[in-house]
C-alpha cells in the first residue's frame, strides 16, 4: 500500500510540474490520472518505498536521464549511418547478457533504456537467473560478458544506486 501512496505521489508532483497550472480543471484531472497510475503500477514502481527518502537517489536519476539522452543520441547517429550507408553494415543477432539487478522496477527501468537505444531491443527478461535477451542490430561479441559490458554496464550500475 504504502508504494502506491508514493506511486500517487510522484505521479501527482510530476503531474504539476508537466502542466503548470494550479487550476481545479488541473488539479481534478492530476488527480484521476495519478490515482490510475498507482493503482495501475504502484506495486510495480517500488517494493520499498523508505529508499525514496534518501535524496542521494534522486541525484542519480538526473544522472541517469543524462546518460540515457545521451546514449539515446549516439545510437540514433549509428542507426542513421548504417540506414544512409550503402552497404547497410549490420549483423543481426539475440544475445543473452547478465544483470545484477532483482527489483521489478530496477528490470523494467534497464529493459526500457536498452529497448530505447536504437539498435537494440529487450526480447525477454529471465528475473530468476538474471539474464535478459536483446535484440542487437550489430552484435559485436556473443560472449555474454563482453555483451553485457557493451549493452548493459552503462544503465545497470546506476540503476543499482536507484533502486536497490
Amino acid at each position: 500500500m504504502k508504494s502506491r501512496i508514493v506511486s500517487f505521489i510522484l505521479s501527482f508532483v510530476v503531474w504539476l510540474g508537466l502542466t503548470w497550472a494550479v487550476d481545479w480543471q488541473h488539479i481534478s484531472i492530476g488527480l484521476l490520472v495519478s490515482l490510475f497510475v498507482a493503482w495501475a503500477v504502484g506495486d510495480l514502481f517500488a517494493q520499498n518505498p523508505w529508499k525514496f527518502k534518501q535524496p542521494v537517489r534522486y541525484l542519480w536519476l538526473v544522472y541517469y536521464v543524462l546518460v540515457l539522452i545521451w546514449e539515446m543520441i549516439k545510437a540514433n547517429m549509428d542507426v542513421a549511418y548504417r540506414v544512409i550507408h550503402p552497404g547497410l553494415p549490420i549483423k543481426p543477432g539475440i544475445v543473452k547478457v547478465k544483470t545484477r539487478l532483482k527489483s521489478d522496477a530496477a528490470l523494467t527501468y534497464l529493459a526500457n533504456s536498452i529497448t530505447l537505444t536504437p539498435g537494440t531491443f529487450t526480447i525477454d527478461v529471465d528475473k530468476e537467473n538474471g539474464y535478459l535477451y536483446i535484440h542487437w542490430i550489430w552484435v559485436v561479441s556473443e560472449d555474454i560478458e563482453k555483451a553485457t559490458e557493451i549493452i548493459v554496464r552503462k544503465f545497470e550500475n546506476i540503476l543499482e544506486k536507484i533502486f536497490e
